[in-house]
């Protein structure tokens, strides 16, 4: 019995990282950020609306370090998120599906987020 060596699937690491490539899995990895920060939101939520204390204690986390990382990540995910879904549904729309046109605003949306990345950034320190 001969045995047949199968393919094996390609890695990522064999991949050329193109624009596209790097802007889709971004808005994957941006939106399971999101998701994951709305357990985040409802606690924060809940220590705004309910006693002084529990005011306090919210507002106390948000001028920490780990306060600030966390509405600086959230924000950046969200800005990039909304561009890049934008970009998305004009894809969709068969709007710039060229490939110059597909690497350019795949580009622009990546750049946007790092602005927005630096702006948040020393806006909130």
């Amino acid at each position: 019995m001969t045995t047949h060596e199968r393919p094996l699937s390609p890695r990522l690491s064999i991949y050329r990282w193109l624009p596209g490539m790097v802007a889709s899995i971004a808005h994957r990895i941006s939106g399971v950020l999101l998701i994951l920060f709305v357990p985040f939101y409802l606690w924060l939520l809940h220590g705004m609306t309910g006693s002084p204390e529990e005011f306090q204690q919210s507002l106390g986390f948000l001028h920490s370090s780990l306060g600030k990382v966390s509405l600086w990540l959230v924000s950046v995910a969200v800005v990039y998120h909304f561009c890049n879904g934008i970009r998305f549904l004009c894809l969709d729309a068969g709007w710039g599906e060229s490939r110059n046109m597909m690497r350019s605003s795949a580009r622009m949306v990546l750049a946007l987020a790092i602005v927005a990345g630096v702006v948040f950034g020393v806006l909130l320190w």
